[in-house]
């Protein structure tokens, strides 16, 4: 069993990237390795031996893009985390588990009518739980939501640091979508989460699945993992993308109404697609973040009887069914990660923040 350290090693942003708004000046972030102390542990608390951290969309938006933190920097980022329990809780300790990217209050009317995935005294690693997070060599969390991870086979601890965020998320968006068996999908954007979203649909019973994007190797690869039907949308508008899926739906006999989108790219384009998608009696689940601003007529939504629906992370309490589904291999993960040394992260963050790799980067400690 891993020892307790004296002293936790990390990778701090020291300061996020910044844009003067007179001159227009970029001062760029600053990611630096420092030392931490181990903080005392509380009763519900554990310190957790980090094997894996993956770099999500959410990281780079707070160190590039001007989205803030909840603690102030210097913090560390990372939230989606894989690893094993060293010390605090007996129960827990020497345990593999999955560290929930939002961790509820368990004590709020949002988490006792089960939205508590948007808990407001939420804590998230890497943003809200003071200066601690996940591209480190330890990490102290509350126990009472991990998920343990068991009989794992011969599937890498840090491999399945995604699931703590990239294959849990579009569960709660399906959740919230109320996707039930025979249900016809569209998925926008099919890199990061987007390319779980599609196999989850499928596996969760969905008739249809089809994927748009703008990368033709991201497509062809999703029509292996659940997409029906692709959708290139460089430079098509989104009448000529509608009619790509009209004719699709034409011809396998699928109604026009009842769609469940969800749009998962965060930019304006994407959600520009996603609401001229959107018709009779149809969902549009909204899983990217992004700055962008897009205009639309909602009475649109009177006319179609439509809904258009925010999802934010995922409820502790669902990761064992997805840990379940991608070690009974019903969701794979294996082609879509890649593992690369922690001391890497300032070349990694600048790659995955100017052209995502088709991989999922997850950072391992090697202080």
């Amino acid at each position: 069993m891993a020892s307790v350290p004296d002293k936790i090693l990390t990778w701090q942003m020291v300061q996020p990237t910044t844009r003067d708004r007179k001159t227009g000046d970029i001062t760029p972030g600053k990611l630096e390795k420092t030392e931490l102390p181990v903080p005392s542990l509380k009763s519900g608390e554990v310190l957790v031996e980090v094997a894996g951290c993956g770099i999500c969309h959410t990281d780079l938006g707070f160190f590039f893009d001007g989205v803030p933190t909840v603690s102030k920097p210097p913090l560390t980022l990372g939230h989606e985390i894989s690893g094993t329990v060293v010390a605090g809780d007996e129960y827990w300790i020497g345990k593999e588990v999955l560290i929930p990217a939002v961790m509820p209050c368990r004590q709020c009317y949002l988490c006792k009518t089960r939205r508590g995935n948007r808990c407001l005294n939420q804590k998230m690693p890497g943003n809200s739980i003071g200066v601690y997070g996940g591209f480190s060599s330890h990490i102290p969390v509350p126990s009472i939501d991990l998920c343990e991870i068991k009989d794992r086979g011969d599937m890498p601890l840090e491999h399945l640091a995604i699931v703590a965020d990239a294959a849990t998320t579009p569960f709660q968006a399906a959740k919230r979508a109320e996707l039930d068996v025979g249900d016809n999908v569209i998925v926008i954007g099919v890199g990061g989460v987007g390319q779980y979203m599609v196999q989850e649909a499928k596996a969760l019973g969905a008739g249809s699945v089809v994927a748009v994007d703008i990368n033709d190797a991201r497509l062809e690869k999703m029509r292996s993992y659940g997409a029906d039907f692709v959708v290139n949308a460089t430079g098509k508008s989104s009448r000529d993308v509608a009619d790509q899926i009209k004719s699709f739906r034409k011809k396998n006999g699928l109604p026009v109404y009842g769609w469940k989108i969800f749009e998962a790219t965060g930019t304006k384009g994407g959600q520009e697609t996603a609401l001229a998608l959107l018709g009779f009696t149809g969902k549009l689940i909204i899983v990217g973040f992004g700055m962008g601003k897009v205009e639309y007529s909602i009475s649109r939504l009177m006319a179609f009887d439509a809904e258009i629906i925010g999802t934010w992370g995922c409820l502790p309490e669902y990761y064992p069914q997805v840990l379940d589904m991608v070690l009974s291999g019903k969701i794979a993960i294996e082609p879509f990660v890649q593992t690369r040394p922690m001391s890497t992260i300032r070349e990694s963050f600048e790659e995955a923040h100017r052209t995502p790799p088709e991989r999922r980067i997850i950072l391992t400690p090697d202080f």
